[in-house]
């Protein structure tokens, strides 16, 4: 099974870009219930869960909340259709996720190889969990209207999470890995 660890937001930073969120999907119809706002930092194929919980928990340990920079709109074709808010990739974000990436392949994970090609983003809405696919003029007016209104804020991260890849909050998360504070 295919597992994903993700940056969460504090609530103040949420409740910021979950209105982007809610206006598209209201408008095109897509979610029944809105997927959960976050960065994807790795995407790990059939990881021992022990070892890899013992591995991210040395890997947190030392790191603090921190901000990341979310600067403009893209978008991502089909077959994705996705519309995203794009994380700057750099400072602290830039650094957890080779930092991430790195460890796990030195202890035999199954990770992306080449993290340079990964735009780090948030997915604000996509084919992914809709409650239908929206058209591929859809996706273009939605893509178009949004990096047309533009967005920028900085966003505090307050947690990393390891996921697996379904739509139920109860049953999504596997471990919450929480950040120190300042």
């Amino acid at each position: 099974m295919r597992y994903y660890l993700v940056a969460l937001f504090d609530d103040e930073s949420y409740k910021s870009i979950e209105p982007i969120q809610r206006s598209l999907s209201k408008k095109y119809k897509l979610y029944k219930n809105l997927p959960t706002l976050h960065i994807t930092l790795e995407v790990i194929e059939d990881p021992d869960l022990n070892k890899l919980d013992e591995v991210l928990f040395k890997i947190f340990k030392p790191y603090k909340r921190f901000k990341v920079e979310l600067n403009e709109v893209i978008c991502f074709d089909e077959p994705y259709k996705s519309v995203n808010l794009k994380v700057e990739s750099k400072g602290y974000i830039k650094r957890l996720a080779r930092s991430v990436n790195d460890t796990l392949k030195l202890h035999g994970f199954n990770v992306r190889q080449n993290i340079e090609n990964w735009d780090l983003h948030v997915s604000l809405a996509n084919t992914n969990f809709a409650s239908r696919e929206w058209s591929r003029n859809e996706f273009a007016k939605a893509c178009t209207v949004i990096k047309k209104e533009g967005y920028y804020n900085m966003a505090k991260i307050d947690r990393i999470e390891l996921w697996k890849p379904i739509n139920n909050k109860k049953d999504m998360l596997v471990k919450s890995y929480p950040l120190k504070t300042y």
